[in-house]
């Protein structure tokens, strides 16, 4: 084949490839647009993580809120939100965090209630984190979900000894930007006190002490044990071993939540 014929056959096989394109990108733009995936009811998940500071909340809430469409309420982030805004309630708030108690009832329920019904990433569900902590906060809570026509589905107590959840915490450094979050020893950043993502400095929270931790402890196992057993009674409580990996950790949340 001459160098002529050979270019003639080239620009026939170019104009071949080009109709092809051109025929796929006709039967492209003629499909219909795939309506957006819905969740139906039987795919929405409404579910409480109860466990003491430490254990893994923060963790693995938004981890369930990512796979589940759900929105994540951690009332301990809304509330120190409120008190580094210094509103009146931050003020009060972290007089109480510091001194190691909970706020109200009337507190806590109000700031749940406002997300569930202005929220819209909770139209799919929700993952609660530090709430409730009390049984009224949990009667408070069915009534909403009662007026709402909803249902929750399932209350998970992540379980770990307090000891290890001591040095857990007390060598906690946080990245108050994103709630990115690294330990002295178990999960140290590159550069000491330095966020790895930002370069912006880390944090240890005022409350991140020996002395409050072992007093927030108290007023969680008294406090919020009868949540439990509110729960239990209702057949909704599921224990898991929070002192786990994280990665093992999520794998048995996935199949409490499958069995629903």
């Amino acid at each position: 084949m001459g160098a002529s014929e050979e270019l003639e056959y080239l620009k026939s096989l170019v104009a071949k490839l080009n109709a092809k394109i051109a025929s796929l990108e006709g039967k492209t733009k003629a499909a219909p647009t795939p309506a957006p995936v819905t969740k139906t009811p039987a795919q929405q998940l409404r579910t409480i993580l109860v466990g003491p500071p430490g254990a893994g909340k923060g963790t693995q809430a938004p981890r369930i809120r990512d796979e589940y469409c759900v929105c994540h309420l951690a009332t301990g982030d809304m509330l120190r939100e409120q008190v580094a805004q210094k509103t009146p309630l931050g003020v009060e708030a972290k007089k109480i965090m510091d001194a190691g108690g909970l706020v109200s009832d009337e507190i806590m329920v109000g700031m749940i209630k406002d997300q569930l019904e202005t929220n819209s990433g909770c139209k799919n569900g929700f993952v609660l984190d530090g709430f409730p902590r009390t049984v009224v906060q949990a009667q408070k809570l069915d009534k909403m979900l009662e007026d709402r026509k909803e249902k929750l589905d399932n209350v998970v107590q992540l379980e770990i000894d307090d000891q290890l959840l001591i040095s857990r915490i007390t060598g906690r450094l946080i990245h108050p930007g994103s709630g990115r979050t690294y330990h002295k020893e178990f999960h140290p950043p590159k550069k000491p006190m330095t966020d790895d993502v930002s370069g912006e400095p880390l944090i240890q929270r005022s409350d991140d002490n020996v002395e409050t931790l072992r007093k927030r402890l108290t007023t969680f196992h008294s406090q919020t044990g009868p949540v439990v057993g509110y729960y239990r009674e209702k057949g909704l409580w599921h224990g898991l071993d929070a002192a786990q990996s994280p990665p093992v950790v999520w794998e048995n949340l996935r199949k409490i939540f499958e069995k629903k």
